[in-house]
């Protein structure tokens, strides 16, 4: 199946609760109850929101109320059915909308559209467990990618979520073996065309979505701005835009990691928010795929930072993440057509989808 779908986006404090209950479990009881293809819930590192509140994993006091993002992606029937329920959940932060594809079952030959030639975002959605020729899935899909020439791809572990509608949690005790995580990886339209059929030979059950992105900058590499957008499309309804830093744990500006570095000067500048995530395996450019080794000081794992602001605010956000990756890092930008934000004073945006061709 190759079809036009949805992502929907939640960005909330991970100790948030909503009529009683943590937010993360209304919102993983909503995408299991309506059997949504893929969900996944990613406990982040450090971020702040509306109220410029940082959370972060440097600070124990801090630690048990981590940023936490919750990503559903389907058909855009089936995610709008559900839009009213997850909008009306107290306590979720921000909420974002955006378009894709979904390619899931048997994938032969596939002829992508136009807007996908530029660059692509590749999301591979898989089990914890999974494996490919006796490695771990997300092994064997970093090493195909990296063969391939893809610009990068960071591979983020879920702790609950949904995979071909089912409901996966992890528990205590147990394997997890279906609970989900997913690959994340960016290249050029043509060779992600090129590495599809491979993708759906290698795995069990593929399940991908794929976005369009454009790549700004590579391993200290300026090659393009982010977009130009205006502040609405033709019809009045807001434009956003959304800027993805992926470094590694260990790069380091300032006498601190780069990802953290990122959070606390935008938080300084008055940027709306920022959401950090640590991954567990990885590459970007020529390095090869790598994670966490025994005997390490540093962690050489793929952190992912991602800013979601107006095209206004985003512009003038990007000359300073741009002094801070220097010499490293992946930076893509994106259009998001609709976010809605909220905090116990303010509301901004909405879900109503915004056109604009670009």
């Amino acid at each position: 199946m190759n079809e036009d779908c949805l992502k929907l986006t939640c960005y909330f404090g991970e100790r948030h609760r909503s009529a009683g209950r943590f937010v993360a479990d209304r919102l993983l009881d909503i995408y299991g109850r309506n059997e949504i293809a893929s969900s996944i819930m990613l406990r982040g590192v450090e971020g702040f929101g509306l109220k410029h509140h940082l959370r972060s994993d440097s600070s124990l006091t801090l630690s048990e109320d981590l940023p936490a993002v919750a990503i559903a992606v389907d058909s855009r029937a089936r995610i709008e059915s559900i839009l009213d329920e997850v909008a009306g959940i107290e306590n979720v932060g921000l909420v974002t909308l955006e378009r894709a594809r979904l390619i899931q079952g048997d994938i032969g030959p596939i002829s992508l559209p136009e807007s996908l030639h530029e660059a692509t975002k590749l999301t591979v959605y898989l089990g914890r467990q999974e494996r490919t020729y006796r490695v771990p899935a997300y092994v064997g899909v970093c090493e195909l990618l990296h063969r391939r020439g893809i610009a990068g791809a960071t591979v983020l572990l879920g702790v609950d979520g949904t995979r071909h509608g089912q409901r996966e949690r992890a528990q205590f005790f147990g394997r997890n073996a279906e609970v989900p995580m997913m690959v994340m990886a960016i290249g050029s339209g043509p060779s992600i065309t090129r590495v599809l059929p491979e993708l759906g030979a290698l795995l069990r059950t593929p399940l991908i979505s794929l976005e369009r992105v454009r790549i700004c900058k590579r391993d200290g590499e300026l090659l393009e701005r982010p977009h130009e957008l205006p502040g609405t499309d033709q019809h009045g309804m807001a434009l956003w835009q959304k800027l993805s830093i992926i470094t590694s744990a260990a790069a380091q500006h300032g006498g601190q990691p780069v990802y953290r570095a990122i959070t606390r000067q935008l938080r300084a500048t008055g940027s709306s928010g920022t959401t950090s995530l640590r991954g567990i395996w990885g590459f970007h450019g020529d390095h090869a795929p790598h994670g966490d080794r025994p005997l390490q000081v540093a962690r050489h794992v793929p952190t992912l930072t991602i800013v979601i602001d107006t095209p206004e605010r985003t512009a003038a956000a990007f000359p300073i993440i741009d002094a801070l990756t220097a010499e490293r890092g992946l930076i893509i930008s994106e259009m998001v057509p609709a976010v809605h934000a909220r905090s116990s004073d303010r509301r901004r945006g909405g879900l109503r989808l915004a056109s604009h061709h670009y």
